[in-house]
């Protein structure tokens, strides 16, 4: 009798235990996701006024060389010379980094100076770095230990993410999947849904209208299905070379102009001189093109030009994200791509883009997922299969150097490796 009350006794502490730690994340999650929700609409509607501002006056871009000074000055005065940008957050997870919580106003303002300015950028590598330090902020505030501070710093992740793109279980499983490529942080499952379905309602609440953009899926017959993953193989062989040269363009630039000064302001008067040739479309994050390319429209010269743009912007020294910029060269990829192979241009542009955010940040189920939130699952087969192909063949490239492929995409085997 005695070993049954203990036995019952020790069941009840633990499901005590259970109890109270899913209400506590319950609360937390909540907590940090009305604030994400709340930094992110403020963000959005930051982005569209200097989006509106930059188109209604033009001359606005021939003040980025200046703009870039600005930034420049705004992170030495607060002491980030040497920003890392979202790389901190990234490796703060894995390591117990300290997240300085200055970074997320400072990347609030500079993101935005490059936006009206006309710098080539998106809004997500603002919204991670907002995010990890709104909620790094909350831990230490509630003086959380290490674990606990980890999971609030992806709570605040997924909830930015969310809040920006609309998309909360893509933002759920992306802050699982980023950090540690084929590692699931499973703990994190109930604290990141409840902060991105939280930031999602409040963005709605405030406003803000999810994009879900009907794409009509062709028939599913062994070619067309080859024909996306010959898509997904042309989205690979291009994340390959907007990661690289992201990279070896900083690199070097770094290298061979040592003052951030000059090396932003002549960044700066590139992107102008680009401007005035080839027109403003690449300039800010390109959502109108991106729309126009899921209408069946792009350039054939779009997804490079992007893609140039971007690479100068970034690795000068502006600040911004580099997914959004992702999605207008794979949606502009897609598009060209689809009407040369025998695909509807409309549903290749929605394959190209999904594909190649699957190349550059190596998130294939976060991928798959996105696919699902802004262009519904009639077409799921299709983005599998143009996924898993880039997948595979974007090999140990990323955007993020703090990310790490923790087993081989070719065999079973564990590597334990950052990106390059």
């Amino acid at each position: 009798m005695n070993g049954l009350f203990s036995h019952i006794k020790i069941r009840s502490e633990r499901l005590f235990i259970t109890l109270r730690t899913f209400f506590k994340w319950l609360l937390l999650s909540g907590v940090t996701g009305l604030l994400c929700g709340l930094a992110g609409f403020a963000f959005h509607f930051c982005m569209e006024l200097a989006t509106d501002c930059r188109t209604q006056y033009g001359w606005l871009i021939f003040a980025l060389p200046v703009a870039g000074l600005a930034i420049v000055f705004l992170y030495r005065v607060c002491g980030l010379k040497n920003d890392p940008g979202t790389n901190i957050i990234i490796t703060s997870i894995r390591n117990d980094g300290k997240i300085p919580v200055r970074m997320a106003p400072l990347i609030f303002a500079a993101t935005f100076i490059t936006h009206i300015f006309g710098g080539s950028a998106g809004r997500e590598g603002a919204a991670l770095q907002i995010g990890g330090g709104l909620s790094s902020e909350l831990a230490r505030l509630f003086k959380m230990n290490e674990r606990d501070s980890n999971l609030m710093i992806m709570c605040g992740m997924s909830g930015l993410f969310s809040a920006l793109f609309l998309t909360p279980v893509t933002a759920t499983f992306f802050a699982m999947e980023v950090i540690s490529v084929g590692v699931f942080y499973y703990t994190a499952i109930v604290p990141c849904f409840f902060s991105a379905v939280t930031a999602f309602g409040i963005s709605v609440l405030l406003g803000v209208k999810p994009m879900l953009i009907t794409v009509e899926a062709p028939e599913l017959t062994v070619v067309n299905l080859l024909l996306a993953m010959l898509l997904g193989i042309c989205a690979a062989a291009v994340s390959v070379l907007f990661c690289w040269l992201l990279h070896k363009a900083s690199k070097i630039l770094q290298e061979k102009i040592k003052n951030d000064y000059i090396r932003i302001a002549a960044g700066g008067a590139a992107i102008v001189l680009l401007t005035v040739i080839f027109g403003t479309d690449y300039n800010g994050a390109g959502i109108n093109i991106i729309n126009s390319a899921l209408s069946g429209e792009a350039k054939p010269e779009a997804f490079a030009l992007k893609l140039l743009f971007t690479v100068i912007t970034i690795s000068v020294g502006f600040k911004g994200g580099e997914i959004v910029p992702s999605f207008f060269i794979g949606a502009a990829l897609g598009c060209t791509v689809g009407g040369l192979i025998g695909l509807p241009p409309q549903f290749a542009a929605a394959l190209g883009l999904v594909a190649l955010f699957c190349g550059v940040v190596n998130c294939p189920v976060s991928s798959l997922l996105l696919s699902v939130e802004l262009f519904g699952a009639q077409g799921l087969v299709f983005f599998a299969a143009a996924c898993s192909v880039s997948y595979i063949l974007s090999g140990y490239y990323g955007l993020y150097t703090g990310q790490k492929i923790m087993y081989s995409k070719m065999h079973s085997k564990y590597i334990n490796r950052h990106t390059k």
